[in-house]
């Protein structure tokens, strides 16, 4: 009995996986070979029932094939009760006891998937036992084909989204960049997944699916011309992920858009603006538009000019540059490396002193504070020195007789 069980299992499992060689072109003993076990598995399940049948002489040929057909599909309902109640379930309490969160992740996501394939495996037996009509095995075959692809599918995609889960966790916990653009390429593998898919179950319904893509060949040009847009934001997308020249939470400046990365995604990147306004851009205007990441840089750059009033002497410019340089230097969130305080020009109406310097926190927020600050300890050292600041004025100068009158008066 359990030798025949076991032979019933194996020919239904290789009719199952033999259902993409079925109509694979150039090879006719693949397909002969899977029409003879999709001719063995009903046979094997019919000697099966015809042994078990044996042992109970008295009852009804047809009465015993749904007795059987019953005790198969509730052999299935045990079956998936024992592997997710107790397999894993005794599975996912090892997976607790190790060091690494995969197997955490990986067990609860095959878990619906293997126990839905022997759901599958088990209606299949249980109706295939019936012997309904050749139309209606035929049906059965070809749903059976189907869920299980479908079903061994599913495990693939959750199996595979585990594993990208688990590798994003490891990325950000080493603060990698490439943790940033999981999402985007856990959908990708998804899509592919997917069509991939879709493709082994139309062959194994007969399909002709090597037609279909020979075709994709001709039309490929018209779908490129029609998606043309489509088609530069995916290549958009996979420059952001080889580049990566931001990430999810960074400032940036993308062409005439500023703001923080909300998403990335195949087909666009979303930024928050400061006025909390959503910038849908498209990936190829990413990656063809220049991109400032504010969040990257070491330090923020201030540039100033003071403009003071012509009265200034000489020796008070110099006076007060020095105080400005020194108060510079001796501030704790200003970068000392570069600092620049120089008299540099004649302007029209003051005298410029440009000054360089550099905010030790790039964030724009504590940066703006800093600049506050140092902005008023330079008003107190201009003052501090009599000084004023300069504003565009303009000195008229009037001659001949009518100026002489103008004086007069």
């Amino acid at each position: 009995m359990y030798r025949n069980l076991i032979s019933a299992f194996c020919g239904l499992a290789a009719a199952v996986s033999s259902s993409a060689a079925e109509n694979t072109a150039g090879a006719p003993e693949a397909v002969a070979a899977a029409r003879a076990v999709n001719r063995e598995v009903p046979d094997l399940l019919e000697r099966f029932v015809n042994w078990l049948h044996g042992f109970f002489p008295g009852i009804n040929e047809t009465m015993f094939h749904w007795i059987a057909c019953a005790v198969l599909f509730l052999a299935a309902i045990l079956l998936r009760h024992i592997i997710t109640n107790i397999i894993f379930h005794y599975l996912k309490k090892m997976a607790a006891k190790t060091e690494t969160t995969l197997d955490d992740k990986l067990f609860p996501a095959l878990e619906g998937p293997t126990a839905t394939l022997v759901m599958v495996a088990g209606i299949f037996a249980a109706l295939t036992v019936l012997q309904l009509s050749e139309q209606v095995d035929r049906w059965v075959t070809g749903g059976a084909k189907i869920s299980a692809l479908a079903v061994v599918l599913w495990g693939m995609i959750r199996a595979g989204g585990a594993i990208l889960d688990h590798l994003g966790e490891i990325a950000h916990e080493k603060h990698m960049t490439v943790a940033t653009f999981m999402p985007l390429i856990k959908k990708t593998l998804f899509v592919f997944a997917v069509i991939f898919g879709v493709l082994v179950i139309a062959q194994s319904q007969g399909l002709p699916v090597q037609s279909f893509l020979a075709g994709l060949g001709i039309g490929g040009l018209a779908f490129a011309l029609a998606a043309q847009d489509t088609i530069a934001n995916l290549f958009g997308s996979f420059v952001v992920v080889m580049d990566q020249p931001f990430k999810v939470g960074d400032i940036v400046k993308i062409g005439a858009n500023e703001g923080k990365v909300e998403d990335i995604g195949l087909r666009s990147t979303k930024v928050r603006t400061g006025a909390r306004t959503l910038i849908v851009i498209p990936n190829k205007s990413v990656a063809n538009e220049p991109i400032t990441n504010f969040t990257r840089m070491p330090q923020r750059r201030v540039d100033q000019t003071l403009a003071l009033t012509y009265d200034t002497t000489p020796d008070q410019l110099e006076a007060v540059i020095g105080d400005i340089r020194a108060l510079l230097h001796d501030d704790a969130d200003v970068h000392q490396d570069t600092i620049v305080v120089n008299f540099a020009n004649y302007g029209a109406s003051s005298l410029d002193v440009q000054l360089v310097w550099f905010a030790t926190d790039p964030d724009w927020v504590k940066h703006m504070a800093v600049r506050e600050r140092i902005n008023l300890k330079i008003m107190r050292a201009v003052a501090a020195r009599g000084l004023t600041f300069a504003f565009p004025t303009q000195t008229v100068q009037l001659t001949g007789s009518i100026a002489q009158k103008l004086a007069q008066r």
